[in-house]
């Protein structure tokens, strides 16, 4: 059939003209989930609260009036403040399953109270925290001062931005059935700021009780800490965008009946944290992430050689 004919065709009568589709208008959100929201929210300021302390110093400590004998640096307690952030990230998923009432809105409020949380406090607590003890690092000259801390302003720098792709990414990916959320793809982000955190809360609030003690020789052991905190920084944000599976312990470790041994370590782990917190926060956050990266090369280098 020629053009001339479909124009004509097109031009009878009876036929009417094609209509073009009108744009859908974006829906309106009118309901929230009010509890899940706010423990979401909860995780969000305690995030914004660490970086408030973390800005304040070595200079100044927390010394409650209630409590005249606790005396705790505002380094390890924006260290802390981003371990309630943990605990209130752990507790809004549950709650909004438990309340039927898990949504859209309440999964890109929890990946952006994470970016805080998770992504700018801890980077930020490095960055002031190097900072603050620069000056003890014994370098040969200002030189070298200038350039280790600008490799430690970049290392910062690098850490946020994998914690923004790692979010971004798990929000394309998400999926909101419980069976998908058994494993991670690369390193959760409140596990690599519990790395981080934990190094830092350990160098302030646990090597300063143990160089109380007479003839203490653990100096080194706080200048390290320093030394390797920026290399920390970099191996957890680089995790976190790989593709390396990681188990989600809550969803995992936690449901259902286990074995004997895993009953033996959650023993284990409990009387370790009861002993000392400090201490089992970094043994915990470390082995974590031994643990994923091992299980990756056994199963990649081993176990795929022997299926060949």
């Amino acid at each position: 059939m020629s053009d001339e004919k479909v124009i004509q065709k097109l031009k009878r009568p009876g036929l009417k003209k094609p209509r073009l589709k009108t744009p859908k208008k974006r829906r309106r959100l009118k309901y929230i989930a009010i509890l899940p929201s706010i423990v979401t929210l909860m995780n969000g300021l305690c995030g914004l609260t660490a970086i408030i302390f973390a800005s304040r110093g070595l200079d100044t400590a927390w010394r409650p009036q209630l409590l005249p004998k606790v005396n705790i640096s505002f380094f390890a307690l924006a260290g802390y403040m981003i371990f309630l952030g943990m605990i209130a990230d752990m507790l809004d998923g549950h709650v909004a399953r438990i309340s039927k009432s898990t949504s859209s809105f309440g999964a890109q409020l929890d990946s952006l109270c994470d970016v805080i949380s998770f992504g700018a406090a801890p980077a930020f607590l490095m960055l002031k925290l190097v900072e603050a003890h620069s000056s003890r690092l014994q370098l040969e000259n200002f030189r070298h001062t200038l350039i280790f801390e600008r490799v430690v302003y970049f290392v910062a720098l690098i850490y946020a931005m994998c914690a923004i792709i790692r979010l971004a990414r798990f929000n394309v990916e998400n999926n909101e059935d419980d069976a998908a959320h058994l494993s991670f793809a690369g390193l959760p982000s409140p596990a690599a700021a519990g790395m981080m955190v934990s190094a830092v809360i350990f160098q302030q609030d646990f090597l300063p009780k143990i160089m109380e003690l007479p003839d203490s020789s653990f100096r080194a052991f706080e200048l390290a800490t320093i030394w390797v905190l920026p290399v920390i920084t970099l191996m957890a944000g680089l995790l976190m965008v790989t593709r390396i599976p990681y188990p989600h312990a809550m969803n995992r470790f936690l449901r259902g009946k286990k074995s004997f041994p895993t009953f033996l370590l959650a023993v284990f782990a409990m009387l370790l944290i009861i002993w000392n917190i400090q201490l089992a926060m970094v043994l915990g956050f470390f082995a974590f992430m031994l643990y994923g990266i091992i299980r990756w090369l056994i199963i990649r280098f081993i176990v795929s050689k022997k299926e060949r």
